[in-house]
């Protein structure tokens, strides 16, 4: 996946931080929790059973 990119640079032309366009910034942040759901599930796949009220705190719980 490519990742349009702009470097910030301190006054030694060493870079320090990177600016991300919103669309970039926020197709990461989807692939994050996409990816952070997915261990979720697969942990509860582990429990015999997860009630929904149960599944939706832990969801909450993991998105910060």
């Amino acid at each position: 996946m490519y990742i349009p990119r702009q470097y910030i640079i301190d006054e030694n032309n060493r870079r320090i931080g990177v600016q991300l366009d919103i669309d970039t910034f926020e197709r990461i942040e989807e692939v994050l929790e996409n990816h952070g759901l997915m261990l979720l599930m697969q942990v509860a796949a582990d429990d015999e059973s997860v009630e929904l009220e149960e599944a939706k705190a832990l969801y909450r719980a993991h998105q910060d």
